[in-house]
């Protein structure tokens, strides 16, 4: 597998996404892993090599998909992506999960978060980045108010997962807040 270093941090780097069969294969394997789907609302789909590869190739939009991966080895530990752009009102959603188990904790997570907010600020210029996050995710809770997310609202008891309901926190974090420079390879 290729990988192009659009978004270049100091451990990670993000590469636009495709759908080549390698990559088919291991989005697959994590979407069928309870570890990983139980995160980010995906436990009750099915999926397959041939429906993963249909996702891949026709959400991947060409301006923020990106896959994450690991610098030193080359490895595809999981994507990330700002999705439901919208120009007019300047806002997106985003949309992360690290697949790679082994990778998790390591502090990718928050890499990614940070590349692409730099480029969605900075390159796509967004004003509002907004996600959700399962109550019980504490983990990811943590990491995006280390990247500068504020808790803008909660939707109660609304997502049903292994018996039990959830609430969901939306969180969001405006241009002015956002602090840093973590685009290693930009050139002004």
């Amino acid at each position: 597998m290729k990988y192009f270093k659009k978004l270049l941090g100091d451990n990670i780097f993000l590469s636009p996404r495709n759908a080549d069969d390698e990559t088919v294969e291991k989005f697959t394997k994590w979407l069928n892993d309870f570890n990983t789907t139980d995160y980010i609302g995906r436990s009750s789909t099915v999926y397959t090599l041939q429906g993963e590869r249909e996702y891949l190739q026709n959400n991947s939009n060409q301006e923020a998909s990106f896959f994450i991966i690991e610098s030193v080895n080359n490895n595809l530990i999981g994507t990330i992506s700002l999705e439901n752009i919208d120009h007019i009102n300047r806002r997106a959603t985003l949309g992360i999960f690290i697949g790679d188990t082994g990778e998790r904790n390591k502090g990718y997570g928050a890499e990614a978060i940070n590349l692409i907010l730099d480029y969605g600020f900075n390159y796509l210029n967004l004003n509002n980045i907004k996600l959700d996050v399962f109550e019980f995710n504490e983990r990811a809770y943590k990491c995006y108010q280390k990247c500068g997310f504020k808790l803008c609202g909660r939707r109660r008891k609304c997502v049903y997962l292994n018996g039990n309901y959830y609430d969901v926190l939306s969180m969001d974090i405006l241009k002015d807040e956002f602090q840093g420079n973590f685009i290693r390879n930009k050139n002004i």
